[in-house]
């Protein structure tokens, strides 16, 4: 088994690295843990406080179980893999059933701050991209899927997203094997990140 950390800011394009990196191997070969997966309960805190979360500092991830369940994968047995939702910022009732597969991708904003993490990781890497562009991918986002408002996703950029990039992301980058610039646009790095994957698979004992 092959463990492949992916980190980088909000709306570096992280996901599309990792849909090209799963695109790219057979199918069934990889199984995903996203680090969103992860994020602490929050159904004890009112409705309307919520919104108020900090969704970008290390202590809103349970990574003991993110570390357990990885754990798990590695020794060969499947896991039930949490799910949570945006619109409630809660945990969700539903699991989604994870099985061992050759390469676990662990892929979240701040998965290369966690140093017992990073530890069973056996690929580093950090997606990187400017500043304006994450930012307008996240209104993009945010907008569309989390029911917020353009100024509201400024707001929260300014006051949360850019002051916990620059205090636990962009710091996380220098433990990263591989930096891939301009994010899933740089195919000359996701190839040679592809590459490297099936190099390693083939001398995966069988």
């Amino acid at each position: 088994m092959i463990v492949i950390g992916i980190a980088g800011g909000t709306g570096s394009g992280k996901s599309t690295v990792v849909s090209k990196i799963i695109s790219s191997l057979p199918p069934g070969e990889v199984a995903l843990l996203p680090q969103d997966n992860y994020y602490r309960d929050s159904s004890h805190i009112p409705p309307e406080e919520r919104q108020n979360i900090n969704f970008d500092e290390p202590a809103s991830i349970e990574w003991p179980l993110l570390e357990k369940h990885l754990a798990e994968l590695k020794a060969g047995h499947s896991i039930d893999m949490p799910t949570y939702s945006y619109l409630t910022c809660t945990r969700c009732k539903e699991v989604i059933p994870v099985e061992p597969r050759d390469v676990v991708i662990v892929e979240g904003i701040l998965v290369l701050s966690q140093p017992e993490l990073r530890d069973m990781m056996d690929v580093k890497v950090f997606v990187d991209a400017d500043d304006d562009e994450r930012l307008i991918r996240v209104i993009a986002r945010d907008c569309i899927s989390r029911g917020r408002t353009p100024q509201m996703v400024i707001d929260r950029y300014q006051q949360v997203l850019k002051p916990m990039h620059e205090q636990y992301i962009a710091p996380s980058k220098r433990f990263a094997d591989l930096i891939v610039p301009q994010g899933g646009n740089n195919t000359v790095a996701i190839t040679l990140l592809t590459d490297y994957i099936e190099s390693r698979l083939r001398h995966l004992p069988r």
